[in-house]
């Protein structure tokens, strides 16, 4: 790929107007755990073996009954139709490409049968708990019925981050300040790769149970924000799974013990996140806890991580010190807002080739030969 990771932020950033760029590069607050977040990967460095016949290699992997050509997912991401008008089709269809997996979002702007229809095998469902336990237990059947192959729970974001980089753009909830509407003025190619011809984009999942006056933009904004569940619990947890009987994640682990809990209740892995450093500020990073995490829940149980991954080498240090695989998700999004489904293609492939020469470079063949030893802590 042509752009590095931080051009392909740049050019992003040109692309958007500035509520939009912002709304998927910020963090909470004062953005201290989104720093960390990158940061957190310059703290190890590799030790490679060499003379070693590393030239029949083979980077896939196996997530339980799911398996993929390489270690990555499309991290769920909410209103995608912000960047760019089908957005969530083109993440979708640029991870089956790849052989990767998806995972889509309970607030995307498609729908659970959108995404389907895009033939994409190894499509997972995220899910918020929603207070209304007939919308929820609505999704879990929807995605059920659409194929979904696991369902993944999000536990973080039961009270929102305070995201003041985003919210700098708004002179009350949801409207536009006079400021951020002449800069998306100065967007006409925005404008009309996004708005046109249907306008602000809704929330595809959320639309049957929605109003009419409520189908786009602020009004299903609204109606999420006060529909999510204050009171999930463990209990919750354990009637989400009587419900869903395939493979269950649970995302927005962040210690040892819940980690042992989702284990107990009958999961299949977690998700270590710390929602991209848009949740509680300074949280620690996923990689921090990664190492602990997996000596306490064995090695069947499956790993996932997320928070602050851009590179190749990113990735492999996550499967060294423990995970299975890797979620990612803003370099998507800059990717799919700067060009489309061809650049998002172009990013996912770039990271497959780091993944892959990163473990060549490391004397290994398959995932299975990354070793601890492999890895020095400055």
């Amino acid at each position: 790929m042509k752009l590095n990771p931080e051009q392909l932020r740049a050019k992003a950033r040109r692309t958007l107007p500035h509520f939009a760029f912002d709304y998927i590069d910020g963090g909470a607050e004062g953005e201290v755990t989104l720093n960390h977040n990158r940061a957190i990967f310059q703290q190890w460095r590799f030790l490679p073996s060499v003379l070693r016949d590393s030239s029949q290699r083979n980077i896939g992997v196996a997530l339980g009954r799911t398996q993929l050509a390489a270690p990555l997912l499309v991290a769920p991401t909410g209103y995608n139709g912000m960047l760019r008008n089908q957005s969530d089709l083109m993440l979708a269809r640029a991870a089956a490409q790849a052989g990767i997996g998806h995972i889509q979002s309970t607030v995307s702007t498609a729908s659970i049968e959108d995404i389907q229809a895009t033939g994409h095998q190894e499509r997972w469902f995220q899910l918020y708990v929603l207070k209304d336990k007939q919308v929820t237990e609505n999704l879990i059947s929807r995605a059920k019925d659409a194929g979904c192959t696991a369902l993944v729970v999000s536990v973080d974001a039961v009270h929102f981050g305070h995201r003041e980089r985003d919210k700098q753009h708004y002179r009350r909830p949801m409207k536009l300040s006079f400021p951020a509407l002449c800069d998306v003025a100065m967007k006409p190619g925005w404008v009309l790769r996004t708005l046109v011809p249907h306008g602000m984009p809704g929330f595809g999942n959320l639309k049957p149970y929605l109003p009419a006056e409520k189908q786009q933009g602020a009004g299903g904004a609204t109606y999420f924000a006060q529909q999510m569940d204050q009171t999930l619990s463990w209990e919750t947890l354990a009637w989400i799974r009587s419900l869903w009987d395939g493979a269950l994640y649970v995302k927005g682990i962040m210690t040892v013990d819940d980690a042992l809990m989702v284990q107990k209740i009958g999961a299949q892995g977690i998700v270590l996140s710390n929602h991209g450093g848009r949740q509680l500020d300074c949280t620690a990073s996923p990689m921090s806890v990664l190492a602990s995490v997996r000596a306490a829940v064995g090695d069947e149980f499956i790993i996932l991580i997320d928070s602050g991954f851009r590179r190749g080498t990113d990735v492999i240090k996550a499967l060294i010190l423990g995970a299975n695989a890797v979620l990612i998700g803003r370099p998507l999004l800059y990717a799919v807002a700067a060009g489309g489904e061809a650049l998002a293609n172009e990013v996912i492939t770039a990271l497959v080739q780091e993944v892959d020469r990163t473990l060549a470079q490391l004397g290994c063949n398959i995932l299975a030969d990354l070793r601890p030893e492999m890895l020095q802590i400055r």
